[in-house]
């Protein structure tokens, strides 16, 4: 198994296991206290667990191999799965919880059980926390740095660090939301921890959905990485000029490139003719049936040069940017 699926695999993992048991305790003190603050705490538990869940299903679809009807393999999966996670915080988790504030402004309630509150918070600040260092821990790379290293890594990874960081400050808001009405007495407090958590949990919900949608609306390659390819294919002498050129992602920090060229004839000539193979076949050029001969072995020496000039370019493509992993070289 890859370092890339291991990375996933640890992060989802362990964020599964730790958020399901908090979602549980959450849902248990909230129903004693009746906190709007710790009813928004245990939504947005509960749609991280769901969350990670859907991303662990998407990822595991998307392991499988390349077949006839998906050349390219079933990458897609994880990113239509990773979606429907989002949409799942935004329009359940968000919407209960803005539902449950407006109810609690509406008909305003008293806080029982401060300390248990306390308790749970003060335990789930720390599990957060170690999700966290978990999914941070499985992504870093020393040479990329930290943020770098957050960037670059697959987008189930990335979720989960953006829902544990997150989850941090809502725990914290929670927690003094809930400590401020205990010692003001104004329930407004709690409600305003309440909008603050459902307003972070619609932040996120729609971070994630612009980064998959840019995955599945087939993102194309850096516009400076794209410059240079082209450059490179048009400086080979056999080449005089790209006519069209279309990248697209077929999976994380992996692309297809296709492009149409149109090769220089009279460089292709020279090239034929540079071990003086056409002065010695015409040498022996004495009947019909030889001409024919020579024609063959001619047509048959055009495309062996023509692709192994391809297949060099794709080398030096490959070499300077391990992403592209399929390239499509085609003569106009």
């Amino acid at each position: 198994m890859s370092n890339s699926h291991q990375s996933w695999k640890v992060a989802v993992l362990a964020a599964i296991i730790w958020n399901t048991t908090v979602t549980i305790l959450k849902f248990i003190v909230f129903f004693m206290s009746g906190s709007t603050s710790m009813f928004s705490e245990w939504v947005h538990t509960l749609a991280d667990s769901v969350n990670q869940i859907l991303l662990y299903v998407g990822i595991k679809k998307s392991s499988k191999k390349a077949d006839e009807k998906f050349s390219y393999g079933y990458w897609k999966e994880r990113f239509f799965w990773a979606l429907i996670s989002a949409c799942w915080i935004f329009f359940l988790g968000a919407w209960i919880t803005l539902y449950h504030w407006v109810e609690g402004l509406i008909h305003p309630s008293e806080i029982e059980n401060y300390w248990l509150s306390y308790i749970v918070l003060i335990v789930s600040f720390f599990i957060e926390w170690l999700t966290l260092y978990i999914a941070l821990k499985s992504v870093y790379k020393k040479e990329f740095g930290l943020l770098k290293s957050i960037k670059e890594s697959d987008n189930a990874s990335y979720a989960v660090i953006l829902e544990d960081s997150v989850a941090v400050l809502w725990v914290t808001i929670a927690f003094f939301a809930i400590l401020l009405t205990k010692v003001t007495g104004y329930l407004f407090f709690d409600s305003i921890g309440s909008i603050t958590i459902w307003l972070l949990l619609w932040w996120v919900a729609i971070l994630l959905i612009i980064k998959n949608k840019n995955y599945l609306m087939w993102k194309s390659l850096d516009d400076n990485i794209t410059e240079w390819i082209i450059k490179l294919i048009e400086t080979d002498p056999l080449i005089i000029k790209v006519i069209d050129f279309k990248s697209e992602i077929i999976d994380l920090n992996a692309y297809i490139i296709k492009c149409e060229v149109e090769f220089n004839g009279t460089a292709l000539m020279k090239e034929i003719s540079k071990h003086d193979f056409l002065e010695d076949e015409y040498k022996h050029i004495n009947k019909y049936e030889d001409f024919l001969r020579f024609c063959v072995e001619y047509a048959n020496r055009i495309p062996r040069l023509i692709w192994k000039n391809i297949d060099t370019l794709e080398i030096k493509i490959k070499k300077h940017y391990p992403e592209i992993k399929y390239i499509d070289i085609e003569l106009n």
